[in-house]
């Protein structure tokens, strides 16, 4: 997920001379907060312009979402883009936006709630995306679950051993194909 919003913002920023941005983060003592960071941040590397001027963790809820995203907000005059760990938390976060009256940057969250596409599609606030957790996660792992215990490869795959790790992609919501991800929206 970090590294898909880093690379929507990187090319989102590409062109701004000197682009700030900053990263509400989730639990720090989570290996999926650590992994999101380091692909955000590799992401980024490959855009020289970009530099993390700020990043504050939060604890994946509305209520810490706001609480830290205006704190960062008060400590961050003026930015470029933010990208949010979690859309849960993101809830919280564009409250603390609007109770400051920001608008200046552009913000992208995490995990693909119906309610972060629902803002995406409408348009009228800082979030123009989110990037999903893949939708078919749980039936690949079944499947990979499945193969292993039959002792098989996986279908499409020419290798007979089943691989120790396998990254799904990570698809970025926004304004042009919300439509398509809409139904895959979680409450």
């Amino acid at each position: 997920m970090g590294l898909n919003a880093g690379r929507y913002i990187g090319e989102r920023l590409k062109d701004v001379a000197d682009a700030r941005v900053v990263e509400l983060a989730g639990l720090d003592t989570l290996e999926l907060t650590k992994q999101r960071t380091q692909g955000f941040d590799d992401a980024l590397s490959n855009y020289p312009n970009i530099t993390k001027v700020a990043r504050q963790a939060a604890e994946f809820t509305v209520e810490s979402g706001q609480a830290k995203m205006a704190q960062l907000l008060q400590a961050q005059k003026d930015f470029d883009a933010l990208w949010n760990h979690d859309d849960d938390q993101g809830v919280g976060a564009l409250r603390a936006i609007e109770q400051a009256g920001r608008d200046e940057f552009v913000m992208v969250g995490g995990a693909g709630s119906k309610s972060a596409m629902e803002a995406i599609q409408s348009d009228d606030s800082v979030l123009k995306a989110t990037v999903l957790y893949p939708p078919t996660m749980a039936a690949s792992a079944i499947a990979l679950a499945r193969a292993l215990g039959q002792g098989k490869g996986v279908s499409g795959l020419a290798e007979l051993e089943i691989p120790s790790s396998l990254t799904l992609y990570s698809a970025i919501v926004t304004k042009d194909n919300v439509e398509d991800y809409l139904p895959t929206g979680f409450v």
